[in-house]
Parts: structure tokens; C-alpha cells; sequence
């Protein structure tokens, strides 16, 4: 053994010689290589210059040093070290390989916790940086759930900025519905600053003009206050159907965007940020896509949006759809509503032969279709209301049989804010159907979240992401403040009641707005979208009011009369005050106060 290890001196710089170091080594004797000591004298114990080595040099080089500093020491005592040393390192990689195969258990336990569908993506240990990973490899900008007007507009939108979008939409074919029909001209001219203008074109669209009221045989043309701007500018109404369709047609043919059909089943989220989602394809297989945005606009009955927002949906009353085939309106290209008992029925064209017929059936029970009542209450009590021209279509259209319905859902904006997440359309924001506002207010959503949006050039700058997402929330509130609170105002307040003083709110509603001028432009104007202030229509919604207490007073005042009109004005504060609480008084009419409306774009 001690000659094994005198044999392998040669390999650390070490020669057997038989040279003097002060004292006589037992033989055989021992000496530093010239090559080694670098001209370094041993008598002024100067350091060996040292090597990285392997454990067995190490131990190997260290005994060496020891048997020259000390050369009373027997190599018995060097083998020992060595043996002890060898031992030692033999423990350490038996442990340090144990260790190493208890993570990798605790990762494999983590991706298989993970295919079990779990709907919040684990953030532990490797789960991390994989879910990271995919989210680098995925090269997808925002991911858009639902692809009907806010999921085609905004894919289209977002595409020419030059971002990559993937939308996953439940069923991509031409689908048939009762409301989205009418795009009041606010939301045109969203359009055209959208660039989508041409959506509107060769799917037989109708220009709408403005609205024609009727109540108990009387009736008044309201005109849209359209003078200031270029004569394309209207209304349009159409199948809502053929409308998508152009929207997602225009949008796919963008080579950055991809329209795919799915059903988003989750959000994938990792501590509190929206990463993507879980989705299944049409073929069924389960997948997950990821990006830094995700924007959930998945229509009315969104089953995403309880962890994005604080749903608080009404469903106020029910539509009853028909289509009049060949009828002419009383007045043309424009829309139609009649302040019925109970409540109001709308007419609209939608294609150049074709009318739709909206009647509202107040509360959630609706009589049975199946069984004939629907079609019995719509002859003996709807009919008899419908203006004369267009009586006998009516009619025939219940008779055919084709009748559709869809509950009117009103829910405020209520979000909470996620890194990561987004919400628009019907997902996160309803109003009564009434005033045709949701596109509009739709449309506006997405010119403000494009201006935001675009100061920043990468979408995962999630810090500059959360702040722009929490400003949207505060820009989008005059469009959308202003249209929510007239169509839950105007709905209410055109509900037959038997409450006299309801009943002479509805009347003054009906004669104020036949006053023409600024009593009908004005509100027209905010109905259309084209003058979308909040403060003018608190202001024209107390002019009415007021209007019915002067109408009172007429010719003169008694007791009588000062206590209806008391009760009108607390009947009009009744119905427009809950409304503007559930939309925001701050968002509403002091917007500047909010911080976020002055956040500076980030540096490019």
C-alpha cells in the first residue's frame, strides 16, 4: 500500500529524492519538483499554488503537503485520511443523489395534480416554470373568449394593431337571434374609427333614421340630430347573424388572428394573475392556451365571469320575437315603439322585406308557446295595439308560428381587477334592451381599450398591463353610464302602471318628447350614443319631471296636485337614482378625480 501511494507522488508535483530540508526525512526521503515550486523558496514557507482536483487528488495533495511541513509522520497515518476522505465523499453523493430524486418525485406528483383538470394552475416547484415556458412558446398576444360582436370587432381591432390574437369561439356558424339587431349611430360611427364599417354592407342592412312613438292612438317622429355629420351616417338594422359573420370574416383574414372553435371551460390562473385557459376543442380534446390577455366577452350567460366581476343580474321581463314578412311601417326607415299596457312593443326593419317585432312581457313568467297561450295573448292582447299598418303581419306571423323569446338581462359593471383578465359585452356589462344601446356601448369599449393598449409595445409588461386594464374601467364609464342608466330610466318609466303618479310620468314622458327641439333632440341624442353625457341626462330626465308637476298645476294649483306632484318627483328620483348608484355616482360625473384616468403611457 505505501508503495502504491509513493508511486502516485509523481502526479501531484512530487519526486522521491534524497534531498535536505532542514532535517533528514526517513527514507525514502521526499522533495518538492522545481517545476512545482515557481521559483518560491520552501525555507520562507511560502503556499503550494493550488488546483481544483478531484476528492481523491485533494486528499491526496493535502497528506503530501503534511508528510513535507511535517516529516515525522508515517504514510500509515496519509492512507488513513485518504480512506476517511474517500468515505466522506462516498455519503455525500449517496445523499446529494437522494435529495435529487425526492424533487423530481414532488415534480411529477405536481404535473399529474395538474392533468386532473385542475381549474387554478399549481404555482409550486416545477409547475412554474413549465406553465412560463408554455406561456413563452405559445407566441399569442391576447386570447379572446366569444366571437359575437365584442369578440369579432375586438379580434379584428386588436389584429391590425399588429397584435397576435387567438379567439376561441363556442359555435362559429351564422347564428339566429331576437336582439342585437340595431346599431344606434354612436355605434356606426365606433365603427368606422374601427375600420369596420363595410360589416354593415351586403347583408341588406336598413338605414334607421330615428324612432316613431305611438301611445293611445296618438303618435310623434323623432328624428336623430344627424346634421352635423356626413350622410352615411344612421342607424343600421339587420340580422344580427349576417353581421357576425362579416365581422369574423374580415377579422380571419388577418394573417396574425385565428378564429378557432372551442369551449373555454376555465381560466388558468397563478397567483391571482389570468395566465390563459382551459378549453376543449371541437373534436373534444382538452387543451390550455396562454398569453398576457385575456379578454372573457363570452355573451349573457357567461359562465367565466364570477371571478372577474360581482354579477348582480336582473331579469326585468322577456321578449317575445317574431319576424313580419312584406310590411310597411307607418314610417319608414325608422323605429317603431309603442307605449302598450303593459309595456312596450318595438318594430324595426331588418332587411328590406323583413320587420322584427319585439313585445316585452314584464316579470319572468312568460305564457306557454307550446300549448298555444303565447300565440292566444299575443292575438287578443298585443294585437289590438300595434299600429294599423302593420296589425294584419302581425298577425300572420303569430300564425306561422315562428315565435322566439329571450329574457332582457340588466347588469351593472361591478369588476375586479386581475392581472391579466379582461371583460366586455354582455359578459360584464348589460342594459334593458330597449334602447338597442348594447352594441354601441360594445363598440366604444374596444376604441378605448385599442387607445389604450397601443402605447405599449409588449403585452407582457404585466405591471403597465394591470394599470392600463384598471384605467379602461374609468374611461369607458360616459358612453356607458349614459346609455345604461336612459335605457333602465326610459323602461321604467314607459311600464303602464296603476300608480297615478307613474301613470302621468309616462304621460308627460310621451308629451315632452313631442315638444320637439331640444326636448326631443336631446334625448334622442343621448339614446343614439351621439351625446353620450351623463350630467344632460340627468337633466332631461328632471325636465320631464318637472314638466309633469307644471303640467299639474294647470289651470290651478290645489292640494291635490301639489301632493301628485310631490310623488312625481319622488317617483322620478325612485327610478333614476338606484340606477346611477349601481353604475357609480364618481365614474359617472367626477371621472377626473379618479387617478387612473391620468396614468402616462409607459416608455416605449
Amino acid at each position: 500500500m505505501k508503495l502504491a501511494v509513493i508511486q502516485n507522488l509523481p502526479r501531484l508535483g512530487l519526486t522521491t529524492t534524497t534531498a535536505s530540508l532542514g532535517s533528514p526525512l526517513p527514507s525514502p526521503r521526499l522533495s518538492l519538483s522545481t517545476r512545482r515550486l515557481r521559483n518560491t523558496s520552501l525555507t520562507t514557507g511560502t503556499a503550494f499554488p493550488r488546483r481544483k482536483k478531484d476528492g481523491h487528488e485533494r486528499a491526496s495533495l493535502i497528506s503530501a503537503e503534511t508528510v513535507i511541513m511535517a516529516p515525522a509522520i508515517e504514510f500509515d497515518q496519509f492512507i488513513l485520511a485518504t480512506f476517511f476522505a474517500s468515505l466522506f465523499a462516498l455519503v455525500l453523493v449517496f445523499v446529494l443523489r437522494r435529495s435529487s430524486r425526492d424533487r423530481k418525485d414532488d415534480a411529477d406528483s405536481n404535473r399529474s395534480k395538474r392533468n386532473r383538470g385542475l381549474d387554478v394552475v399549481s404555482s409550486r416547484n416545477d409547475a412554474v416554470s413549465r406553465n412560463l415556458a408554455a406561456e413563452d412558446d405559445s407566441g399569442i398576444d391576447v386570447i379572446i373568449v366569444g366571437a359575437g360582436v365584442a369578440g369579432a370587432a375586438l379580434a379584428h381591432t386588436l389584429g391590425k394593431e399588429g397584435r397576435r390574437v387567438h379567439v376561441i369561439e363556442r359555435d362559429l356558424s351564422e347564428q339566429e337571434r331576437i336582439v342585437g339587431e340595431l346599431l344606434q349611430p354612436g355605434g356606426y360611427l365606433k365603427l368606422i374609427q374601427l375600420g369596420l364599417e363595410d360589416c354593415v354592407k351586403e347583408i341588406d342592412a336598413q338605414r334607421v333614421l330615428g324612432y316613431a312613438l305611438f301611445k293611445d292612438g296618438k303618435h310623434t317622429k323623432l328624428s336623430y340630430p344627424l346634421e352635423a355629420f356626413d350622410s352615411n351616417v344612421s342607424g343600421r338594422s339587420f340580422h344580427n347573424g349576417r353581421f357576425v359573420q362579416r365581422m369574423r370574416d374580415k377579422a380571419a383574414t388577418l394573417s396574425n388572428v385565428r378564429l378557432e372553435q372551442g369551449t373555454v371551460t376555465s381560466l388558468l390562473e397563478e397567483n391571482g394573475t389570468v395566465k390563459g385557459v382551459q378549453y376543449k376543442t371541437k373534436e373534444g380534446n382538452e387543451l390550455r392556451l396562454y398569453a398576457p390577455l385575456t379578454v372573457v366577452c363570452d355573451g349573457c350567460f357567461s359562465n367565466l365571469r364570477r371571478s372577474l366581476c360581482k354579477p348582480k343580474v336582473d331579469v326585468p321581463s322577456t321578449f317575445v320575437g317574431l319576424v313580419l314578412e312584406n310590411c310597411e311601417l307607418p314610417f319608414a326607415n325608422h323605429g317603431h315603439v309603442v307605449l302598450a299596457d303593459p309595456s312596450p312593443i318595438l318594430l324595426y326593419p331588418i332587411s328590406s322585406s323583413e320587420v322584427r317585432c319585439l313585445v316585452d312581457v314584464p316579470g319572468q313568467k312568460l305564457p306557454p308557446i307550446a300549448n298555444g297561450e303565447m300565440a292566444k295573448y299575443l292575438k287578443t292582447q298585443v294585437a289590438p295595439q300595434i299600429p294599423p299598418e302593420a296589425r294584419e303581419a302581425f298577425i300572420a306571423a303569430v300564425e306561422k308560428g315562428n315565435i322566439r323569446t329571450m329574457p332582457n338581462r340588466s347588469m351593472p359593471a361591478d369588476p375586479v381587477p386581475t392581472p391579466g383578465a379582461l371583460l366586455l359585452g354582455d359578459s360584464f356589462n348589460m342594459r334593458h334592451p330597449l334602447t338597442g344601446g348594447g352594441m354601441t356601448v360594445a363598440l366604444a369599449d374596444i376604441v378605448v381599450l385599442r387607445d389604450l393598449l397601443r402605447p405599449i409595445h409588449s403585452l407582457k409588461d404585466k405591471e403597465a398591463l394591470s394599470k392600463y386594464i384598471e384605467s379602461f374601467y374609468t374611461l369607458r364609464k360616459p358612453v356607458a353610464s349614459t346609455i345604461n342608466t336612459l335605457a333602465g330610466a326610459l323602461y321604467k318609466v314607459f311600464l303602464a302602471s296603476s300608480d297615478e303618479a307613474k301613470t302621468e310620468m309616462r304621460e308627460a314622458c310621451f308629451d315632452y318628447l313631442s315638444l320637439g327641439g331640444v326636448c326631443s333632440s336631446g334625448p334622442v341624442a343621448l339614446l343614439s350614443g351621439l351625446n353620450p353625457r351623463p350630467l344632460s341626462l340627468v337633466l332631461h330626465f328632471f325636465a320631464v319631471a318637472i314638466y309633469a308637476v307644471g303640467r299639474l298645476m294647470l289651470p290651478f294649483p290645489s292640494i291635490k296636485s301639489f301632493w301628485l306632484g310631490a310623488r312625481v318627483i319622488s317617483s322620478a328620483s325612485g327610478i333614476i337614482f338606484p340606477i346611477i348608484k349601481a353604475e357609480g355616482v364618481r365614474q359617472m360625473f367626477f371621472p377626473r378625480t379618479i387617478s387612473a384616468l391620468y396614468r402616462t403611457p409607459p416608455l416605449q
